[in-house]
C-alpha cells in the first residue's frame, strides 16, 4: 500500500498532467513536464508510476472515485432513493472529469489496450464498489456481486455516451443515467435466476478481488 505522502504526490501529478494530455497523451514525457511544474524531481515522478502509461490512468481514475467520494460524504443523502443516489455519484463523477474529457478519452484507449484490460476492469470494480459503498450499500450476500455487475455496464455505456455528449450542460447524459437505471430495478426480479446460474460458474469478480 503506498504511504498518503506518495498518494499526496501521485495526485498533484496527475492534476499537472491533466491540461497537457489532449497533446502529448498519458506519457513519461507528459509526467516530466508536470513534474518540473510541480517541484517534483522528475526521478522521483517517474518512480512513483512504474507501471506506465496504464499506471498514470489508474492514477487518474482512482484520483476522481475520491474525489466524487469526498463530495457525496459533504452531500444529503438521506431524503434520495437507491436509484437517485447512485445517478448523483455518476453525476459527481463526471462533473468531476468534465475539463479532462479528452485525457478520459485517451485513457481509456490505453486501458483497451490487450496488456492492460484487466487494468482496466479492476479500475472499473473499484469505481462502482466506491458508488455502491457511498449509497449505503451494505450487501455481503451473492447480491454484492450481481450489484457491482450490473453496476459496471451502466457506468461504462455511460462514460463512453458522455464522451460524444455535446447537449447543454450533458443533459443528456443524465437522461441517459436515468434511462439506464432502470436495470436496477430489474436486478431484484432477476436475482434469483441470476444467482442460480452464476453459483455454478467462475465470478470474474472474484478473480479480480479474491478477499471478497
Amino acid at each position: 500500500m503506498r504511504s498518503p505522502f506518495a498518494l499526496r504526490e501521485r495526485d498533484r501529478l496527475v492534476e499537472a498532467m491533466l491540461p497537457d494530455i489532449a497533446f502529448d497523451g498519458w506519457s513519461y514525457r507528459t509526467l516530466r513536464a508536470a513534474a518540473r511544474r510541480a517541484g517534483i524531481a522528475e526521478d522521483e515522478a517517474v518512480a512513483l508510476f512504474p507501471g506506465g502509461a496504464a499506471d498514470l490512468v489508474a492514477a487518474l481514475s482512482r484520483w476522481a472515485d475520491r474525489r466524487m467520494l469526498e463530495r457525496l460524504a459533504a452531500a444529503d443523502l438521506d431524503p434520495l432513493g437507491l436509484s437517485a443516489r447512485i445517478a448523483l455519484a455518476l453525476r459527481v463523477r463526471l462533473e468531476i472529469l468534465q475539463p479532462w474529457r479528452e485525457a478520459v478519452r485517451r485513457g481509456l484507449s490505453v486501458l483497451a489496450l490487450p496488456h492492460n484490460l484487466a487494468e482496466g476492469l479492476r479500475l472499473l470494480y473499484d469505481t462502482v464498489d466506491a458508488i455502491w459503498y457511498a449509497v449505503g450499500d451494505t450487501a455481503t450476500d451473492f447480491s454484492y456481486y450481481t450489484k457491482r455487475a450490473t453496476l459496471a455496464g451502466i457506468h461504462a455505456a455511460t462514460v463512453l455516451y458522455w464522451l460524444e455528449d455535446r447537449s447543454p450542460d450533458s443533459a443528456g447524459t443524465h437522461a441517459f443515467i436515468e434511462r439506464r437505471l432502470g436495470d436496477l430495478h430489474r436486478l431484484s426480479g432477476m436475482r434469483r435466476r441470476v444467482e442460480g446460474a452464476a453459483r455454478r460458474l467462475p465470478n470474474p469478480l472474484r478473480v479480480l478481488h479474491p478477499s471478497r
